[in-house]
C-alpha cells in the first residue's frame, strides 16, 4: 500500500510471479503468433512447384497433436504450487475424471481413476494386482500386446498362460478366447494399425467368468468402447486427447472391484500399483486421491481437452473426426499402386495409427520421412521401430481433416524425390 514498505520476501515473491505471468503469456503470445504464420502456409506453396502445406505438420502417433487452437493460456487455471492434496487439487482432479466419464459415456457403475506411469502403469497395475487366480489369454498382433505378454510370461510368472498372436497387418483368432479365464489384449494395435473391428467384439462373452483387461491407449474418443465386455480398460491423456504424458486411466467394471477386493496375488506389489488393501478397494484413487503425486499441469491441460472434445460435440464428434481422417487416407491409397495399408482387412483398419507401406527400399523410405519433416509437411511419421518398414500417420480427432488432405499431394512429392535418389 502506498506509504508502506514492501517486506523483502514479498517483494521476491511479487517478482517471481510477475516474470511467471510475462513467460506465459509470452508463450501464449508466441503460440498463436506461430499458429497465424501457419495457417497462410496452408494456403501456399513453400516454394515453387511445391504443393500448400498443412496448417499443422504434426502427424505423430504420440504425444500427438494438441486440439486444434490450442494455446498456452487455456493452462492459466492450474494448481500450480498447491497440494494435489487440497481442495483445489482434488477438486481439478476430480474434475478431469468426471469428464472423462461423461464424454467417453462410461456408465455409472464403471469408476475412473487417474494412475501413474501413463497407459503402461494403467496396464501393468490392473496385470500385477489381478491375475493369476486362473488361466490367462493374452492376445496380441503389434510391439505394445508383446511386450504385455512376455510380462506375463517372465515378470509374473502366470502358470497357465495361452498366447494367441498374429503378424502385423493381421489379428490373431480372437475366437480362441476361454470365457472361464482371463483375458489381456489391445482394443488398437499402435504399432499396427489393426483394430478390433465394430463388430468383432463377440469373443468376449457377457457371462465370462474371468476378466478382460483391454489396452484401449489408441482407441478411445475415435472408437466406441464396449463397456458392459470390459473389465479394465487403460489409456493415456496423450492419444487422441492430444494431452500430456506420464499419466494414465484406468476404468474398472464391477467385477474388475470384485476381483481387487477378493483376490490377493501371491507377488510383492509396488506401490504404484496398489488399488486395494486387506480385500477392500481404495476408493479414493476414482475420487480423484491419486496414488503418487501427479503434475497439475499435465491434468489442466487434460481439462482443456476434455472441454474441447466437449465443446465440439462429444463422443459422435472425434469419432467421426478420425474416421474422416482415415477416409482421406483410404481415398488416396485406393488411387495409388505404391502404397498399401499394412492392415490386410479394411474393417479392421485403425483409424489413429494408420500404418503403410511404401513400394521402396528402407532407406528411401527413410527419405521420404525426412523429406516431409525438412519441408515441413509431416512430423514424426515414420513406422514403428519393431514394425515393417513404412509410415504411421496419425488420424485422431485432434488432426485437422484439412491437414490430411494437404499432407497427401506431398507423400506424392516426398516419394517422387525419393525415387530419383
Amino acid at each position: 500500500a502506498e506509504g508502506h514498505e514492501v517486506p523483502d520476501v514479498a517483494r521476491k515473491r511479487l517478482d517471481v510471479i510477475a516474470k511467471d505471468t510475462i513467460m506465459l503469456g509470452a508463450a501464449a503470445v508466441g503460440l498463436r503468433r506461430y499458429a497465424a504464420q501457419r495457417a497462410p502456409m496452408g494456403a501456399r506453396s513453400l516454394a515453387t512447384g511445391t504443393p500448400p502445406l498443412p496448417g499443422n505438420p504434426n502427424f505423430g502417433s504420440g504425444p500427438c497433436s494438441k486440439h486444434p487452437g490450442f494455446v498456452l493460456s487455456e493452462l492459466s487455471g492450474a494448481a500450480l504450487g498447491r497440494s494435489h492434496r487440497s481442495k483445489l487439487g482434488k477438486g481439478k482432479l476430480k474434475e478431469c475424471i468426471d469428464r472423462t466419464r461423461a464424454t467417453l459415456e462410461i456408465p455409472d457403475s464403471h469408476l475412473v481413476g487417474i494412475v501413474p506411469a501413463s497407459d503402461t502403469g494403467a496396464v501393468e497395475m490392473a496385470m500385477w494386482s489381478m491375475l493369476g487366480e486362473r488361466p490367462v489369454d493374452c492376445f496380441y498382433w503389434e510391439s505394445f500386446g508383446k511386450g504385455w505378454a512376455g510380462d506375463l510370461k517372465d515378470q509374473l510368472k502366470i502358470k497357465e498362460l495361452h498366447v494367441h498372436s498374429a503378424d502385423y497387418g493381421a489379428l490373431p483368432d480372437l475366437s480362441a478366447a476361454d470365457p472361464k479365464h482371463d483375458a489381456v489384449f489391445t482394443a488398437n494395435g499402435t504399432t499396427s494399425g489393426v483394430r478390433v473391428p465394430e463388430d468383432g467384439w463377440d469373443f468376449i462373452k457377457p457371462d465370462r467368468e474371468g476378466v478382460t483387461i483391454c489396452d484401449a491407449t489408441s482407441a478411445v474418443y475415435a472408437q466406441r468402447m464396449p463397456w458392459e465386455l470390459l473389465d479394465v480398460t487403460t489409456f493415456s491423456w496423450q492419444k487422441v486427447l492430444g494431452g500430456e504424458g506420464a499419466h494414465g486411466v484406468i476404468v474398472l467394471s464391477p467385477k474388475a472391484v470384485e476381483r481387487l477386493e477378493t483376490y490377493e496375488p501371491d507377488r510383492a506389489m509396488p506401490k504404484i500399483f496398489r488399488m486395494a488393501s486387506k480385500g477392500k478397494l481404495d476408493a479414493g484413487i476414482f475420487e480423484g486421491s491419486t496414488i503418487n503425486t501427479p503434475s497439475m499441469l499435465a491434468v489442466e491441460d487434460a481439462i482443456a481437452a476434455l472441454k474441447w472434445v466437449d465443446a465440439i460435440g462429444g463422443l459422435d464428434a472425434t469419432v467421426a473426426r478420425s474416421n474422416a481422417n482415415l477416409a482421406v487416407l483410404t481415398d488416396f491409397v485406393n488411387s495409388r499402386d505404391w502404397i498399401h495399408f499394412l492392415a490386410r482387412e479394411e474393417r479392421e483398419r485403425s483409424n489413429t495409427s494408420i500404418c503403410l507401406t511404401l513400394d521402396l527400399s528402407a532407406a528411401q523410405v527413410k527419405k521420404v520421412t525426412s523429406l516431409l519433416e525438412a519441408h515441413e509437411a509431416a512430423y514424426d511419421i515414420g513406422a514403428y521401430r519393431d514394425a515393417p518398414d513404412g509410415l504411421r500417420i496419425w488420424g485422431g480427432a485432434t488432426v485437422e481433416t484439412a491437414d490430411m488432405e494437404r499432407l497427401m499431394p506431398w507423400l506424392d512429392w516426398a516419394v517422387a524425390e525419393a525415387r530419383r535418389g
